[in-house]
């Protein structure tokens, strides 16, 4: 008869060998990175693959928008979505890592009007989405974060 799988026997989430440093670093010092991302607001996203069904790992630049978090798929100015935006299509319910704090949230794609608007304000922080957004037909996505209420 098989055993019953333990809740925190599941494996740890995926992280892309380029993503590693960046995480254990954000890890090891509550949330904090030098590199590129130094002084930026970073967090960590982890997702639920839309094929695999495993959990993934990625940092994100971010900016506040009142008590949600705002991020971009910009995936560096690639052609495609990144990973974890088709994640959340599929599962939008996902883990933030902020700082030392940790939660449950649900990840909202903005559209129309809205995401212009939330487009443009990212822009005026993080001024290098918009040299992105020059080098692809797709609009980047832009995704509020919700912490969850449940």
């Amino acid at each position: 008869m098989p055993q019953p799988v333990h809740p925190f026997a599941a494996p740890a989430p995926r992280i892309h060998g380029f993503n590693r440093p960046v995480v254990e670093e954000f890890r090891a010092n509550e949330g904090r990175v030098g590199g590129p991302f130094e002084g930026g607001d970073l967090l960590l996203l982890t997702t639920v693959g839309a094929k695999t069904g495993l959990e993934q790992t990625s940092p994100l630049a971010y900016i506040r928008d009142g008590a949600r978090l705002l991020v971009v798929g910009s995936a560096g100015g690639s052609p495609a979505h990144p990973a974890w935006y088709r994640n959340i299509l599929a599962h939008p319910m996902v883990r933030v890592e902020v700082g030392t704090e940790t939660y449950a949230a649900v990840a909202i794609p903005t559209e129309g009007d809205e995401r212009r608007q939330l487009f443009e304000r990212i822009v005026q922080t993080a001024p290098g989405f918009a040299d992105y957004q020059a080098k692809v037909a797709r609009a980047l996505p832009v995704v509020a974060l919700e912490r969850s209420r449940g």
